[in-house]
C-alpha cells in the first residue's frame, strides 16, 4: 500500500503554535522587506514551532519560516508574493533537479538579482513562468552566479514536494 507524501505530513509533530503580538508582527514585517506584504494588516498571524522550521501562519497558510532565526517566504508565500528581489532564475533544464530538492549549479542560472550576496536567502524560480520552484541560501553573490560556469551557486533549503510545501494546517 502506497503513502501518500500529504499523508506523511500529518505526523509532524506541533509542537507549540501561537498568535503574535502587534509589536511582534512590525518587527517580522520590516525585517521582510520586499515581501513584507505577505502579512496584511488585519490577518490573523501565528508561530508554530515543530520539528521543521518554525513557521509563521497568515490566516492559517504557512506563508514564511524562519531561517537562522530570520523570517523567510515559503514557496507557498513566494507564490503569494511579487518577488522583486533576492530571486535567481534557472533555465527549464534545471526543474526537475530543482523539483527533487538539488542545489543551484551556476551553469544553470540564466539571472540573479545583482544586489544578493553570499550567505543571502533567496528564491529560485524558472526562466519561463517565473514561478518559485525552491528556496535557497547564496554561496556566490548575484554576479558571480551568472558568470560562472561550474560550482554551486545556491544551497537548496526548501522546495516544491518537500515537507513544508506538503504541510497542511
Amino acid at each position: 500500500m502506497l503513502i501518500s507524501k500529504k499523508l506523511r505530513c500529518d505526523f509532524i509533530k506541533v509542537r507549540k503554535r501561537y498568535h503574535l503580538k502587534k509589536k511582534k508582527i512590525r518587527k517580522v514585517q520590516e525585517s521582510l522587506g520586499d515581501f513584507s506584504p505577505l502579512i496584511p494588516d488585519g490577518s490573523t498571524v501565528e508561530i508554530i514551532k515543530s520539528d521543521l522550521p518554525d513557521m509563521i501562519l497568515v490566516d492559517n497558510e504557512p506563508l514564511l519560516m524562519f531561517v537562522d532565526e530570520t523570517p523567510f517566504p515559503t514557496l507557498k508565500g513566494a507564490l503569494k508574493a511579487d518577488i522583486k528581489s533576492k530571486y535567481v532564475v534557472v533555465d527549464m533544464g534545471a526543474v526537475k533537479f530543482m523539483a527533487k530538492g538539488a542545489d543551484v549549479m551556476s551553469p544553470g542560472i540564466t539571472e540573479a538579482d545583482p544586489d544578493i550576496k553570499e550567505g543571502d536567502l533567496v528564491i529560485i524560480v524558472d526562466e519561463t513562468h517565473r514561478k518559485p520552484l525552491a528556496t535557497g541560501r547564496s554561496l556566490i553573490s548575484g554576479a558571480e552566479m551568472v558568470e560562472n560556469s561550474k560550482g554551486k551557486a545556491v544551497k537548496t533549503l526548501h522546495f516544491i514536494g518537500d515537507e513544508i510545501w506538503n504541510l497542511e494546517i
